[in-house]
C-alpha cells in the first residue's frame, strides 16, 4: 500500500512538472470568471422584469446546468489528457523498463497512477463544479438539490475517461490511445442524443442504439442522471426538464449508476492484467 501511495504522489508531481495542473487551474479560474460575469448580468436582466413569464429560479437552474455541462466536458477531457501518456510515453521512452526491474509489482504501478490521477480529477471537479454552484448560490440564492451527489457523478465521469485511457496506454501508442479515448467519448455522446431523439419520436431502435452506446461509454447517460438529480421535484412535476438543449426524454435507469462503477473497476482490472502480462 505504501508503494501505491508513493507512486500516486509521484504521479501528481509529474503532472505538476508537465504543467498540466497549472494549465488546468488557470483555465478553470478563467471559466469561473466568465461564467460568474455572464450569470450575474443575465440574472440582472431578469430581475428588472419580476413579472416575466419565466421565474428567475428556473433561469438560475438552467444556467447552472449549462455551466455544469461544460464542467463535465472539461473533466472528461482532463481525465484523458493527464493519463494519455502516463504509460505509453514511459513505454516508448523505455523509462518503464528501469521501473519494472525494481522490487515493485506492476499492479502497484497501475494502481498508484490511477489513484494519483483520481485525486487530480477530484480536486478539479471540486474547483469547477463547486465554484459554479457557489456562484449560482451567492448571486441568486438558489440552492441546488442533491448537489453533492451530482458532483460525485461528474467526478466519476472523469474517472471513467481516465481509466479507459490508462488501459489503452498499456498496449497502444500515445497518439492511438488518445484517438481511441476521444472516439469512444464521441460514441457515447452521440449515442445519448440518438436515445433522446428516439424516445421523443418513440423509435425503439434508436433508443436501443443509444442504450448500447451508453454501455460502451457510460458518460453521457450519467449526465442525464445529473440533470434529474439537480432539478427540484416541483419543477419536474410542472414539466421542467432543464434547458432546452438538455431535456431528458428517455430517463436513465438507476442500474446505469451501478454499471458505471462496475465499468471503471473492470477497466482497472483489465489494465492491471494487460500491463502485467506485457513483455518489455
Amino acid at each position: 500500500m505504501n508503494i501505491v501511495l508513493t507512486i500516486a504522489q509521484l504521479t501528481i508531481r509529474e503532472s505538476q512538472r508537465r504543467r498540466i495542473l497549472w494549465i488546468g487551474l488557470f483555465m478553470g479560474l478563467a471559466f469561473l470568471t466568465v461564467f460568474g460575469l455572464g450569470f450575474h448580468y443575465i440574472i440582472l436582466e431578469f430581475e428588472r422584469f419580476p413579472d416575466a413569464h419565466i421565474p428567475v429560479r428556473e433561469i438560475a437552474l438552467a444556467l447552472q446546468i449549462a455551466g455544469l455541462y461544460v464542467v463535465y466536458f472539461l473533466t472528461v477531457m482532463l481525465g484523458i489528457l493527464i493519463a494519455v501518456a502516463a504509460l505509453s510515453g514511459e513505454i516508448d521512452s523505455h523509462i518503464i523498463e528501469s521501473i519494472v526491474t525494481k522490487p515493485i509489482r506492476r499492479a502497484e504501478i497501475i494502481l498508484g497512477k490511477w489513484l494519483g490521477f483520481a485525486v487530480i480529477i477530484a480536486l478539479y471537479t471540486l474547483l469547477l463544479a463547486g465554484g459554479t454552484s457557489l456562484i449560482v448560490y451567492l448571486r441568486s440564492g438558489f440552492v441546488t438539490p442533491n448537489l453533492g451527489y451530482g458532483l460525485l457523478i461528474i467526478f466519476w465521469q472523469g474517472v471513467i475517461a481516465m481509466t479507459l485511457t490508462i488501459i489503452g496506454g498499456t498496449r497502444l501508442s500515445t497518439l492511438a490511445n488518445g484517438g481511441l479515448a476521444f472516439m469512444l467519448y464521441g460514441i457515447g455522446f452521440i449515442g445519448g442524443w440518438v436515445e433522446q431523439i428516439g424516445a421523443l419520436f418513440r423509435n425503439e431502435t434508436a433508443v436501443d442504439l443509444g442504450i448500447l452506446s451508453s454501455l460502451i461509454m457510460p458518460v453521457d447517460v450519467l449526465w442525464r442522471h445529473i440533470i434529474m438529480l439537480l432539478t427540484p421535484a416541483s419543477m419536474l412535476d410542472s414539466g421542467f426538464d432543464g434547458p432546452v438543449i438538455f431535456v431528458v426524454v428517455s430517463r436513465p435507469s438507476e442500474a446505469m449508476l451501478l454499471y458505471a462503477v462496475f465499468y471503471v473497476f473492470a477497466l482497472l482490472l483489465g489494465a492491471v492484467w494487460s500491463f502485467t502480462t506485457r513483455d518489455f
